[in-house]
């Protein structure tokens, strides 16, 4: 996975703050609320040529009953397990808080490095406030603002230093992998398939809708599989978003799907597609992604012979016109299909990428062209003569004709199906232009 770094210590201290001024990215939620960070998340980042994970945690509360800050503890503590160094970040306008005091107790038991980083440290009156941090016992202090930058090179310039050059290489090599997002309304299950995948409660999973308000990132390498699985705060209908939090996880969630290469649009089996459901495949279409649909809790479900069936042509009838998208019934809670919906979106990622020989193209299309031609559009005969592949990320073709402008919708589709038909682009949008000769 590469060097990584865990920012660690008690809630609003400024953790997500300084993530995402390392990543130089608002990837991380932040807000004056405590407890806005439920979940540990991942980001990339590099200095001085050195490239390390850096990953985001909770607020550490060590003996709270409350349900998230108990699953927060644990979150943090497999942030400290995996972690090859740990930043301890403080508050200078607080001083030293017995939170505080029990996160440096357990910090000292382990023998990885940490950096013991006082926030908020902007004046001169907060520099002298804080140097009662330097009774703690830690070797390296540093004392930054995350809001404005102030201190964080010194900082970085410690971590990097203990960055072996191959384990940097890794790091990088890591971004290169396929990445796949998990969306859906909320309360769907996106996080149990996640946890399921991975064996561990990589993410908190609570029967409250809205528990998980960021995106988290997830290293997959098991069984000769190799991905990164993106796990997705649920996309409400906008009238339902309850507070400013609430929109910055749409928010993360759409932007998430930017960043991924296959989307796998999560279904709760007992609801049905929902008109929002049709709404988030649809803007996963227009960004040209690959979409796999995950039924999931089909284990509730009560079957007879045609069930499957019907419930996927009931899917294709909804999702229409785009219906060439992989359809596979799961259970996240039962661990039931949820290989081969890895197996499904690895090969979506491979159609994806797919290239197509000019020459092999031009043979198969035009002779498909030649055996139904283009409707005849005010008297203009339409000629196609010529098909290539564009250098684009989705797959998209370019048609040269005499009358570019003529050629209708259905004649569109019919190319489409052409393509899908003589080569395998399952569960890939595609995109047809047509250009003069």
């Amino acid at each position: 996975m590469g060097y990584t770094v865990a920012i660690v210590g008690r809630p609003n201290v400024g953790k997500s703050t300084l993530f995402n001024r390392l990543l130089e990215q608002r990837k991380a939620i932040v807000d004056d609320t405590s407890g806005v960070t439920r979940d540990r998340q991942y980001g990339v980042t590099d200095w001085n040529g050195k490239v390390f994970n850096v990953i985001d945690t909770g607020g550490f509360v060590p003996d709270s009953d409350d349900i998230f800050e108990t699953e927060i503890r644990k979150q943090v503590r497999i942030a400290m397990d995996e972690a090859d160094a740990l930043v301890f970040m403080a508050d200078a306008a607080t001083g030293i808080t017995d939170l505080d005091t029990s996160m440096a107790d357990l910090l000292r038991r382990t023998d990885k490095p940490v950096f013991l980083t006082v926030n908020k440290v902007d004046n001169n009156a907060r520099l002298l406030d804080a140097s009662e941090f330097y009774v703690m016992g830690f070797e390296n202090i540093f004392f930054i603002s995350s809001i404005s930058g102030s201190g964080t090179g010194e900082l970085l310039d410690a971590i990097a230093a203990g960055i072996p050059e191959e384990v940097s290489a890794e790091a990088v090599a890591e971004q290169q992998l396929p990445r796949f997002a998990i969306i859906g309304q909320p309360n769907v299950g996106k996080s149990s398939l996640l946890n399921a995948l991975t064996g561990q409660d990589r993410t908190i999973v609570s029967d409250i809708a809205g528990t998980t308000r960021d995106t988290i990132h997830t290293h997959y390498k098991l069984f000769q599989k190799e991905f990164i699985l993106i796990d997705t705060a649920g996309i409400r209908k906008k009238n339902k978003e309850k507070d400013d939090l609430e929109f910055y996880s749409v928010i993360r969630a759409i932007k998430a799907m930017d960043e991924a290469d296959v989307c796998l649009l999560l279904l709760d089996a007992e609801k049905g597609i929902t008109a929002q459901d049709v709404n988030i495949f649809s803007l996963a279409s227009r960004k040209g992604k690959g979409i796999v649909i995950l039924v999931n809790k089909w284990d509730l479900v009560e079957k007879s012979t045609y069930t499957a069936r019907d419930y996927e042509k009931e899917l294709q009838q909804r999702i229409a016109p785009f219906t060439d998208v992989p359809v596979i019934f799961i259970s996240a809670k039962e661990k039931t299909r949820i290989h081969k919906a890895v197996e499904t979106a690895l090969d979506v990622y491979e159609h994806r990428s797919r290239r197509i020989p000019t020459s092999r193209l031009n043979e198969v299309m035009l002779k498909a062209i030649a055996s139904y031609n283009p409707p005849v559009v005010r008297g203009n005969l339409i000629r196609i003569k010529y098909v290539t592949q564009l250098p684009t990320k989705t797959p998209a073709f370019a048609f040269f004709c005499n009358y570019p402008d003529e050629v209708k919708q259905p004649y569109r589709n019919y190319l489409e199906n052409q393509l899908r038909a003589q080569f395998d682009f399952k569960g890939v949008p595609l995109k047809i232009f047509f250009r003069k000769k």
